[in-house]
């Protein structure tokens, strides 16, 4: 039962991670090629994945504490890290060594995305410095707004990198 539960809720996560590194690597191309007509819809769609991954979290975050005897025992070991080996110590070695390859599959994978996703945040924030910097020297008069083509003023988020085709 526990090896089951455990099992299933590793996967799921192991399975989104996946999905989130493939509409990551989406999102670095269309940022690399310009391509900006699904932007937004990959943004929704990472926010939907990251929503469905806290789901999962919670739920085997509760199944360790639940197994642990509490959120108070969970608390005092080392994390989810001592939570999860305190859990498949229980278990018999070929269950134990089937949890402890998924987690460390997830966590390796998860560590990727994340290292991934801080870089192509860093290549989207030195874009949007260099931008704005230039915008600044060369319109000085419009003191770092941006405008649509309407002249109402741009908030400063990801859409405003989205330019037309001339100044």
């Amino acid at each position: 039962m526990i090896f089951e539960r455990c099992k299933t809720i590793l996967i799921q996560e192991s399975e989104l991670v996946q999905r989130a590194a493939v509409l990551q690597r989406l999102i670095r191309d269309a940022v690399e090629k310009r391509e900006w007509a699904d932007f937004e819809g990959h943004f929704s769609d990472m926010n939907a994945l990251g929503q469905e991954l806290a789901a999962l979290e919670q739920e085997r975050e509760s199944l360790f504490a639940e197994l642990r005897g509490g959120a108070a025992a969970a608390v005092e070991h080392d994390g989810d890290k001592g939570c999860f080996y305190a859990l498949v110590s229980r278990l018999p070695a070929e269950q134990r060594n089937e949890l402890t390859a998924i987690y460390r599959s997830l966590k390796l994978e998860s560590l990727k995305l994340r290292m991934a996703n801080d870089t192509l945040m860093a290549y989207i924030s030195e874009a949007r410095a260099t931008m704005a910097g230039f915008f600044a020297l060369a319109f000085p008069d419009r003191r770092g707004q941006l405008y649509t083509p309407r002249g109402t003023t741009v908030s400063h988020d990801m859409r405003s990198m989205v330019l037309n085709q001339r100044m």
